[in-house]
């Protein structure tokens, strides 16, 4: 237990380049003050005590805005930065050296028994305003961009923007946890592809306007049918651009 409390305590100075001395990290985090109470109320509501517990999980929301629900399980080195309308409920779990900002909910999506919060793993960084619903896994290294809200569950070492959660997979990119502005936009990419398609079919239009020769027949490709021709001509235009449509429609593959 010490341990964790130390990792907790250190973590801030890490993570937070506004933290000046142990005194003001102390008694000005709320996101420490909640988690310091939490685990004494997780402790005593793992010793089957009644009540207490959630009477501290009550007085640790009234003095910070943070609600965490004694049941939950917290990883050492979790950081949650200002805090304010975090909640997150009896059977979520949260992997060590998370970093969850404020308005995050980790919550259920009905009022089933058993498990039914959200699973995170380690080094997870969760936006501020994020919506992470319902017993899913989220892997270790995962970004949840700010707003998005997330239903499935999410391999590790991707990150996740919009509504609904999209993945974006980014393999041999290392990016620190604060560099919240380098995410990446899935929805701007995939109309620049679309963009790009419909200057395609003008062209194409317009090179048919111009044919003239009765006996020449010049095959409309369109869609689809123009990637197949291009790569039967070994010139793959559209596949790149393809895949981001297709992508982006089926969830990037949630």
């Amino acid at each position: 237990m010490l341990s964790t409390l130390r990792a907790d305590f250190r973590i801030i100075f890490e993570r937070d380049p506004a933290a000046r001395n142990w005194l003001e990290v102390l008694f000005c985090y709320p996101g420490l003050q909640a988690l310091l109470l939490h685990r004494l109320a997780h402790w005593l509501y793992s010793v089957g005590l009644p009540f207490i517990p959630r009477l501290i999980s009550h007085l640790a929301r009234f003095l910070t805005g943070i609600e965490i629900h004694p049941g939950a399980t917290i990883g050492h080195g979790v950081f949650i930065d200002h805090g304010m309308g975090v909640v997150v409920g009896e059977t979520a779990i949260v992997g060590d050296y998370a970093l969850i900002y404020q308005g995050v909910t980790l919550g259920g999506t009905g009022k089933q028994c058993g498990k039914r919060h959200p699973t995170v793993g380690e080094n997870v960084v969760v936006g501020a305003g994020a919506k992470v619903l319902g017993n899913i896994q989220i892997g270790n290294n995962v970004r949840i961009g700010a707003g998005s809200v997330v239903l499935r569950d999410v391999p590790s070492d991707c990150t996740v923007v919009g509504i609904p959660g999209r993945i974006v997979h980014r393999s041999g990119v290392r990016v620190a946890p604060l560099e919240h502005n380098n995410l990446p936009d899935s929805e701007a990419e995939v109309i620049r592809a679309l963009v790009n398609r419909i200057e395609l079919l003008e062209q194409q239009i317009q090179n048919l306007q111009h044919t003239h020769s009765a006996n020449e027949k010049t095959p409309v490709l369109i869609g689809s049918v123009a990637c197949k021709e291009a790569e039967s001509q070994n010139a793959p235009v559209c596949s790149l651009k393809d895949k981001a449509i297709q992508e982006f429609l089926d969830g990037a593959g949630i």
